[in-house]
């Protein structure tokens, strides 16, 4: 098969890009529209990125595979990813709810990491969607990776891929033990501020 072209790597990219700017009107009607009706913001921020060339082919090369467009589309889910904060473990299942119920959203793959989380104490919830892209000669199905967590979740993972990075994936085992206490400590806010927030809402 033949390898991408730089040509063929800008188009592709391209494309992915224009997946993320569609997911995120998506997220941002559902997040106004729900906030119109409800008085409640459930989304604090959404932060989205397109996969460097290099970390596609490192992926690709784990893989054993060649860099040939059949390969990314198969083999790779995250080349466009978006993660939404949330300031409650309800609405991230709320937002996974409205993004399930739009017409034109393939959900391929789910994986909570809430109610299973990894060993080392991470949470979230993914999920591998495609969306259709409209283009002047076709419509392209692209995979785009969504991740919804809490604004607490989304500080303990920005810390713990620091850490694995410091370390280059050899964490020092006192340090893996702290990051699972602070998982630990991270879920139990996260209720707690669940319950605050209702026990406020029944005295309204």
């Amino acid at each position: 098969m033949k390898e991408l072209s730089l040509g063929e790597w800008t188009n592709t990219l391209l494309i992915y890009k224009f997946a993320l700017d569609e997911i995120n009107t998506k997220i941002k009607i559902l997040n106004e529209e729900f906030t119109l009706t409800h008085n409640h913001n459930p989304i604090e921020h959404v932060k989205s990125r397109l996969k460097k060339p290099e970390s596609i082919m490192e992926k690709l090369e784990r893989k054993g595979l060649e860099l040939t467009n059949d390969n990314l589309e198969k083999y790779i889910n995250d080349i466009a990813g978006v993660r939404i904060s949330c300031s409650f473990i309800s609405d991230i299942y709320m937002i996974y709810e409205l993004l399930k119920q739009q017409d034109d959203i393939y959900i391929i793959e789910v994986k909570d990491y809430i109610k299973k989380p990894k060993s080392n104490g991470y949470k979230s919830f993914h999920m591998i969607i495609e969306i259709p892209i409209f283009l002047a000669s076709e419509t392209r199905r692209v995979k785009v990776e969504i991740q919804i967590r809490t604004v607490a979740m989304d500080f303990w993972a920005s810390l713990e891929h620091k850490i694995f990075y410091k370390y280059n994936k050899k964490v020092p085992k006192e340090i893996i033990d702290s990051l699972n206490e602070a998982s630990a400590t991270v879920n139990s806010l996260d209720f707690k501020m669940e319950r605050i927030r209702d026990q406020v809402e029944q005295l309204n």
